[in-house]
């Protein structure tokens, strides 16, 4: 069937899906990726174009954006998609999700390879940015809102900006294990406040004691 695996996505990704017509006809991530691989023949072909042309038809009929050089997996389920935007070299593998708002971008003018790889079974939350030529591995997660700079490994979670490395589950298992705390910024800057108190005291207890050895003895009576 045209587009099934696509379709068998949406249908076990997505709660809201009540019938396989109802995909077909209402997912902008599945027409979104339906004119990309149009368009990706033709830039493969040297139409480059009518590949971008079908590339901007696509934004405007869809919200999402995917240049025509990108290459996409099967499987992969991209959710509401609005604000979605996939430069040219990325690669995404096969049952990846992707939810509104992610950024598959560059970090800067270079050439080459300049836009993210996303591997297998990977999931990137609501308005995360991955930016630069980094990998996202096999069955890793990036929570919402971060913004990826570096390598997440295979089947680790990554959040914050930038993000680090907070858990890891074992493919096996399922089991997960924390790797460290989760940041906490109010946290921080109590500590922060709390080790510049202390340090003003120290400065005033040794001016205190400075004066203290320059005054002169009273006289005796």
């Amino acid at each position: 069937m045209w587009f099934s695996r696509e379709i068998r996505a949406i249908r076990e990704r997505d709660p809201a899906s009540r019938s396989t017509v109802e995909a077909v006809l209402t997912s902008s991530g599945l027409h979104a990726i339906a004119l990309h691989r149009a368009a990706n023949r033709m830039w493969r072909r040297g139409l480059f174009l009518p590949a971008r042309l079908l590339a901007q038809l696509s934004r405007a009929l869809t919200g999402i954006e995917i240049h025509p050089g990108a290459r996409i997996g099967s499987g992969v389920f991209i959710d509401h998609g609005m604000g979605v935007v996939i430069g040219e070299t990325a690669s995404i593998g096969d049952n990846v999700t992707m939810y509104q708002g992610v950024t598959l971008g560059g970090t800067g003018k270079q050439r080459g390879k300049r836009h993210p790889t996303v591997e297998d079974d990977a999931v990137i939350g609501v308005g995360a940015s991955v930016l630069g030529a980094v990998t996202i591995g096999k069955g890793a997660r990036v929570g919402a809102g971060s913004v990826v700079l570096k390598d997440v490994p295979p089947h680790t979670t990554a959040v914050g900006m930038p993000a680090r490395a907070v858990s890891w589950r074992d493919p096996a298992s399922g089991e997960t294990r924390r790797l460290e705390h989760l940041p906490d910024p109010d946290r921080d800057t109590m500590i922060s406040l709390m080790q510049r108190i202390e340090e003003l005291e120290a400065r005033v207890r040794e001016m205190e004691h400075d004066k203290a050895d320059r005054e002169p003895l009273s006289p005796c009576r």
